[in-house]
């Protein structure tokens, strides 16, 4: 009997809560952009985002959000232009200039989303599991908050896993989308383009690499540490990465993984790698905001 009493409560309490959570839970704001100054035959240009990368985004990937927040006319006319790019013109752009165009518009529109909620007010149940400065603290920022892009409604989910991993096998994408946290890779302060996009993948790949925080090799406790970027999109590494000619006796996503990691790191460190069978595991996911100044 006393258990069929406190399974009641218990079924009780976990129906109002769902009930408080779905009444009480914030939603995303409505971005909307002044459409009424575009024109249909400019052509499209990332010139007014590489002003917003250059003049907020230091060279460590940090964002002056206060400032940009501020004078965020230029951001708000890019955005402008991703919402009406011709289709007809995109159809006509080289893969890399696709690719370029995706990373952009999601970086891009990000910036937007934390913009229109900047600052950030966190929630009580968010802030008991992510920091109060953190994206983490805007309901549906994914998956709910949707965005004009060639004339089309699109959340930031669809433009990262229906679009840029569903249609290009190009992995290195992960070290270039940038969802405003601290775990995330640097924010590059220039716009990719496709006849660069290579060499700027690269470039990403080494400095994420480069940081501690992202990959380490620790040869005395024969473990390496990994991004948990890559654990959540490492069978993307696998098409291109998964050769059996190293690192046999881990799995086929562990070492497409680590075969792709190595083309990045400095000789000596590449050759430490292959040497060892090491231990993955997998650093906890920072998702403070990458604001410039620091945490609040």
């Amino acid at each position: 009997m006393r258990k069929g009493v406190i399974g009641i409560f218990i079924g009780a309490a976990i129906v109002a809560g769902l009930v408080w959570w779905t009444l009480l839970r914030p939603t995303p704001k409505t971005i909307r952009f002044d459409m009424s100054t575009s024109r249909a035959d400019r052509a499209f240009s990332y010139d007014d985002y590489a002003f917003v990368l250059k003049t907020y985004v230091d060279d460590h990937g940090m964002v002056n959000y206060r400032g940009l927040k501020e004078h965020r006319d230029k951001l708000d006319a890019f955005a402008v232009a991703i919402a009406t790019l011709d289709p007809e013109v995109y159809a006509r752009w080289s893969e890399k200039e696709k690719v370029a165009f995706w990373i952009n518009a999601y970086n891009a529109l990000t910036l937007e989303a934390i913009v229109a909620h900047y600052p950030i007010t966190p929630s009580l149940t968010a802030s008991l599991l992510f920091p109060k400065n953190s994206i983490r603290q805007i309901p549906g920022v994914w998956d709910e908050l949707h965005f004009d892009v060639m004339g089309r409604k699109m959340t930031l989910d669809e433009i990262e896993h229906e679009t840029l991993r569903a249609k290009f096998n190009e992995p290195r994408i992960h070290l270039a989308l940038v969802c405003a946290a601290m775990g995330c890779p640097p924010l590059r302060n220039e716009p990719y383009v496709g006849d660069r996009l290579d060499d700027q993948l690269d470039d990403q790949a080494r400095k994420f690499l480069a940081n501690p925080q992202k990959f380490r090799l620790d040869r005395q406790g024969n473990t390496v540490y990994l991004s948990s970027i890559f654990k959540w999109f490492g069978e993307d590494f696998v098409r291109t990465y998964g050769t059996n000619e190293r690192f046999p006796g881990y799995g086929e996503t562990e070492r497409a993984v680590l075969n792709f990691i190595s083309r990045y790191l400095d000789a000596g460190e590449g050759d430490d790698l292959t040497a060892a069978r090491y231990r993955i595991k997998y650093l906890d996911y920072d998702w403070s905001l990458n604001e410039q100044g620091g945490r609040r």
